[in-house]
């Protein structure tokens, strides 16, 4: 349980850094999504998952 709340914590970090560093980035990244196709944000979602899943699994074993 504890791993699930550190990988929380460095999703919070890594998003956190966007804002922190680069807020201009970070609102051109939003309307660049919210512009993109819904299938495309699906299917780069299912990677995002698959290459995730793929990672703790190479990890953890």
């Amino acid at each position: 349980m504890s791993d699930l709340f550190v990988a929380l914590g460095l999703v919070l970090v890594i998003e956190g850094l966007l804002w922190a560093l680069s807020p201009a980035l970070g609102r051109r990244l939003l309307a660049t999504a919210a512009a993109t196709p819904d299938d495309s944000l699906r299917k780069a979602g299912w990677v995002a998952v698959a290459v995730g899943a793929l990672v703790v699994w190479l990890v953890r074993g």
